[in-house]
């Protein structure tokens, strides 16, 4: 599989709250090869593809909003096309995508990303494995300074901190789309609501 070739100029349509406002299950697989943009304090913008995912939404037992509406969980519930940030071990914060309609809990958790260009901050012992660097949720947070600063943040393009999504350049045939069942769970374990680009060295695990 040919790997990302940035190119701003080509990028011209940006992703919407209506293309979010569907079941988490329908908009997931279509934001493979989608482009992730994290626009910093001064400006900077760093884009990653989008190679993995994962759907949570209604009747789920894994999903965070399967019970009830929290003060962790609210984003879930507002509209599409925000984003729900939580923690997990204390340690690792998670990003996911809104989706369905308002008061709705669903979201699509963005599990790995290709990283265009490697920030400053990224460590010089992860350089030499650039794929690896956003190859989890957790990994691509700390990549790109995504934490709870940023639950309920719209996916817009503003001045100052942002966050939004550009549509990637090609299109990904389904043949190249690996579509399995979601990993690190203890309920739901069985549904088949995990997606990811066949073969490629930023994919979390196979």
């Amino acid at each position: 599989m040919s790997q990302f070739v940035p190119d701003s100029l080509e990028r011209t349509q940006i992703w919407g709250q209506e293309r979010l406002a569907r079941p988490s299950p329908e908009v997931a697989p279509e934001l493979l090869g989608q482009v992730l943009v994290r626009q910093m304090a001064d400006g900077t913008c760093y884009r990653g593809r989008i190679v993995e995912v994962e759907a949570y939404g209604p009747g789920d037992p894994a999903c965070h909003a399967y019970k009830r509406q929290t003060d962790r969980n609210r984003s879930m519930f507002g509209p599409a096309g925000h984003l729900y940030v939580y923690l997990i071990y204390g340690v690792y914060h998670c990003l996911n995508l809104v989706t369905d309609a308002e008061g709705v809990g669903s979201a699509v958790l963005v599990r790995a990303l290709e990283l265009e260009q490697l920030p400053d901050w990224v460590p010089d012992k992860k350089r030499g494995r650039p794929l690896r660097v956003a190859a989890g949720p957790g990994l691509l947070c700390r990549a790109l300074r995504i934490d709870r600063t940023q639950d309920g943040w719209p996916l817009a393009i503003r001045e100052g901190e942002a966050i939004w999504l550009e549509s990637g350049r090609e299109l990904i045939a389904s043949e190249d789309i690996v579509q399995t069942i979601r990993i690190g769970l203890t309920r739901g374990i069985e549904t088949p609501w995990r997606w990811y680009l066949r073969g490629h060295g930023a994919v979390s695990k196979r």
